[in-house]
């Protein structure tokens, strides 16, 4: 399975630590050195999840090698939902003409994109699609309750949109070696780590302690499950990439790697928390930097729980 474009999204609005002094009674400073967050994306008036994923997509086809109607499987996999009958993955279809094409919602929490992936990996071995489009759009924001000093300071908004193939359709093609995924929701708080209900009281997190202890643990167990099925060793990976949710969590996963902070990409102090888009997101924000043989881990762990890492091969 290959990457064939990559495509971003991140609205322009940052929302910086100060504002929430008067909100929920935190410093700036108390704020980033809890989670490293300077500053978080927010949507405008007028964009929301569906017009951020149709800027992402519109990225990622700028560099695609073929035309976006070849593809015959959309899938959107994020867990912030502007509307679950018309989905992500449907409007994408829609906006783009995409005629015949396959289209799917899924959701595992910040996990999802990655979940997304497997899926289309699914259908390529099934062989029922060979080009997929893999969209993932959170506008936390849209849900979060900013007074709640547990968590609405933490969230930020942003889309990220991949092309792929079952076969290689260019020499710039990403190869994705494996994916791993796998449910939690049977260990420690499980669901009531993090919530979203927007009719009660939007996102939350009653559980912080539990979601970072268990973050921590089993973002390295994906690793090291993703790293057995390809036959690799963490010395094999150039780059490691976290779900942006703390950059003390990073820290942890650094320190039991035995790795330096260097080795790690980051956007979490810019944009904050922006839930299941953030590792892919700063994956596509550095392509650039990669040169042939590299190769990048993305690790992540979901409120709910679940866990996942996936490796690529420039």
């Amino acid at each position: 399975m290959y990457i064939n474009a990559m495509g971003t999204y991140v609205p322009s609005l940052r929302i910086d630590n100060d504002y929430f002094k008067d909100v929920n009674g935190l410093t700036g400073e108390w704020i980033l050195q809890r989670t490293g967050i300077s500053s978080r994306s927010k949507c405008a008036p007028g964009e929301n999840v569906n017009t951020m994923a149709f800027d992402a997509v519109e990225d990622a086809r700028q560099h695609l090698p073929y035309d976006v109607k070849d593809v015959d499987l959309i899938v959107a996999a994020h867990y912030v939902a502007y509307d679950t009958v018309a989905t992500v993955a449907h409007e994408v279809q829609r906006r783009f003409n995409i005629h015949g094409a396959k289209a799917v919602y899924a959701s595992s929490a910040c996990s999802s994109f990655i979940n997304g992936l497997e899926i289309i990996e699914g259908y390529f071995a099934m062989g029922k699609a060979t080009k997929a489009l893999l969209v993932c759009s959170e506008e936390n924001t849209y849900y979060s309750n900013e007074s709640d000093p547990k968590s609405g300071h933490l969230w930020g908004d942003a889309a990220v949109a991949f092309f792929l193939s079952k076969d290689k359709a260019a020499d710039t093609d990403v190869k994705v070696s494996t994916v791993f995924t796998e449910g939690l929701g049977d260990i420690g708080r499980g669901p009531g780590g993090v919530k979203l209900r927007p009719k009660e009281d939007g996102i939350t997190m009653p559980n912080g302690r539990d979601v970072f202890i268990h973050a921590c643990r089993y973002m390295i167990y994906a690793l090291n499950h993703a790293l057995g099925q390809a036959s690799l060793k963490v010395e094999d990976i150039t780059k490691l990439i976290c779900h942006q949710a703390n950059k003390r969590i990073v820290a942890q996963v650094a320190h039991q790697l035995d790795k330096p902070m260097d080795d790690f990409l980051n956007n979490i102090e810019e944009l904050g928390n922006t839930g299941s888009a953030s590792a892919a997101l700063v994956l596509a924000q550095n392509r650039d930097k990669f040169k042939a043989g590299d190769r990048a881990a993305l690790m992540v762990f979901g409120g709910g729980y679940s866990c996942g890492c996936f490796i690529v091969e420039f």
